[in-house]
């Protein structure tokens, strides 16, 4: 029998603990075996999830003591590189949220440190790629039934948001998972990104102007816009409208029981993330730890995807201000590849 993978998870907040829930409850071949959390309430509420757990304040602690194989890193994105550079000079393999970092520069010192291994350790947590619909796009991309692909639209919504959410967030907390799923989905990097706004909402708060249209184009000539909404009240949703040379298809429409009363015709939509992606985090998780136990260590966006995803935001962020922003990178290392 394979020897269950030991997963330390750093972070013990709202996504931390979904994963301390997830790993113990519904992934086979691992098991919660250190909460690194300097909160003490957050660790006490999040190891009742994991029996046996051991505590600490430090990941530094947690290797010292031997007490994991894997690390989870569940922490805010400006926390991460304090967390990955020890985990990689240990050469555990790492699951880390998104983003990579919160900038390329940073992203890019990981990126360097990284290659010093022996072969990619971090895998970052674009859980969209492990979505079942996001998958039956790409393979159908790839089979050229459709003929080329040619335009991507997607719509990015969620029922509202809070005071602290800012402008910059509509782009680095948000359409951050269209700059990695897009490229994915196309075969393609982005090259380039604009940002446009039309009429602002009212149910935006104050310093907030939204919604915008973010377009990017691909290097393969496939351009993209994308709908990014944060107050659209009704629900979640995050759809993709893929248009080839012999037809389109669509994924993420509502499913499920449909209703018809009082003259009209309803199906429930998903009220946040949890539910529209809980199959895609499952396979995630799950398909990290296969690879962990094959040695593989890495099933989905590696680090250089992180950086190239970091670089895109950057421009994005720029072009919120205005223009068409170029995003230049170097090619793909053939560590990555």
């Amino acid at each position: 029998m394979t020897k269950s993978l030991r997963v330390g998870v750093v972070g013990a907040g709202a996504m931390g603990a979904d994963h301390i829930d997830r790993i113990n409850n519904r992934t086979s071949g691992a098991h919660i075996s250190a909460i690194i959390e300097p909160d003490a309430a957050r660790a006490a509420a999040a190891a009742e999830n994991a029996p046996g757990a051991q505590a600490f304040t430090r990941i530094e602690d947690a290797i010292a003591a031997d007490a994991v194989d894997a690390v989870l890193i569940a922490v805010p994105g400006q926390f991460h590189e304090p967390v990955l550079i020890p985990a990689l000079e240990a050469g555990l393999p790492i699951l880390c949220e998104k983003p990579l970092t919160p900038d390329s520069e940073s992203s890019l010192r990981i990126v360097e440190l990284e290659q010093k291994l022996d072969k990619p350790h971090i895998q970052v947590g674009f859980m969209r790629r492990f979505d079942p619909e996001y998958n039956n796009l790409r393979k159908l991309v790839e089979s050229g039934e459709a003929g080329e692909l040619l335009m991507l639209r997607g719509l990015h919504r969620n029922p509202s948001v809070g005071e602290s959410y800012t402008q910059s967030m509509l782009i680095t907390d948000s359409v951050v998972h269209e700059f990695d799923v897009i490229p994915w989905l196309a075969g393609s990097r982005v090259v380039s990104v604009e940002v446009k706004y039309p009429k602002t909402s009212s149910l935006a708060h104050s310093g907030l102007k939204e919604p915008i249209l973010v377009i990017m184009e691909l290097e393969n000539g496939v351009l993209v816009d994308v709908e990014m909404n944060v107050n659209i009240q009704f629900g979640y949703q995050v759809a993709t409208e893929a248009v080839f040379e012999k037809g389109l298809a669509r994924i993420g429409q509502p499913s499920g029981m449909q209703r018809w009363r009082d003259g009209e015709f309803f199906v429930k939509d998903h009220e946040d993330f949890t539910t529209r992606f809980a199959t895609a985090y499952d396979r995630q998780i799950q398909s990290w730890v296969d690879a962990v136990h094959e040695g593989t260590l890495v099933a989905g966006p590696n680090a250089w995807d992180g950086y190239l995803v970091a670089l895109s935001c950057e421009a994005g962020v720029k072009a919120l201000e205005g223009g068409v922003i170029p995003v230049d990178a170097a090619p793909r290392p053939e560590f990555y590849a």
